[in-house]
């Protein structure tokens, strides 16, 4: 398998170690048509947004869209490359002295740039509500839907500074589990696999909710879109198989 096909078919995530080519990213690259974290080249890249930036309004204003989009998590890919190439620079010259410089920025645009590519399609325009297994997960792992909704509320409301919230797929125990995510990579568990996350970075909600991130996390509810996170929960348990 030569770099290119392997960069392809895996991604790199949060300690900036490569996950097999059956991870739940990759396999949502090769079967959905999600997920996709780099070009034909090789090279991390911002995909087009699956929907107008108009597609989520009232919920979430055309402007914050398109410069969290942009900028936020465009920055965030310019960066992952750029690290990248920084700690490739550092092991052709065998000079690693800011390797771990560079590893641990790595870790962090990664990160955003997986949670956020995650992010776009967790959204969508009108009220969804989990259903079939998922539902069936969830009643088991924490008594009701309207728990889970209570549990990460609070979750992503009280996040230190900046972060996410995250519902996730714990496969070494087989259950759900909510996240409190510190930046984009502080604060996970190894093999958790993303199924629902929530942004409560400033620059999520400051331009139309102003410093009231509980109110913008409240109103999120309105547009997640708990199909894509139906087909994300399934992929995880074919996997597993």
């Amino acid at each position: 398998m030569d770099r290119s096909t392997f960069l392809k078919n895996t991604a790199i995530l949060g300690t900036a170690s490569l996950l097999p080519n059956n991870s739940v990213f990759a396999n949502n690259v090769t079967e959905n048509g999600i997920d996709k974290l780099v070009d034909a080249d090789g090279n991390f890249a911002l995909q087009a947004l699956p929907y107008k930036e108009t597609f989520l309004e009232p919920y979430m204003d055309e402007e914050t869209v398109h410069l969290h989009y942009m900028f936020h998590h465009g920055g965030a890919v310019k960066g992952a490359n750029k690290d990248l190439q920084m700690i490739r620079k550092a092991l052709d010259e065998n000079s690693v002295e800011t390797v771990d410089y560079w590893t641990k920025k790595l870790s962090y645009h990664l990160s955003s740039h997986i949670l956020h590519t995650i992010f776009w399609t967790n959204l969508t325009n009108k009220k969804t509500e989990p259903a079939g297994e998922l539902l069936k997960k969830i009643e088991r792992d924490f008594g009701s839907y309207d728990k889970l909704k209570l549990l990460i509320s609070k979750t992503s409301k009280d996040v230190d500074g900046n972060g996410w919230g995250i519902l996730g797929y714990q496969p070494y125990t087989d259950k759900l589990t909510v996240l409190q995510c510190e930046n984009h990579e502080k604060l996970t568990q190894w093999g958790v696999i993303p199924l629902l996350v929530i942004d409560v970075w400033e620059h999520s909600y400051y331009l139309k909710y102003r410093n009231k991130r509980a109110d913008f996390v409240d109103n999120l509810f309105g547009i997640l879109n708990w199909d894509n996170v139906a087909q994300r929960f399934d992929t995880g348990l074919k996997l597993l198989k």
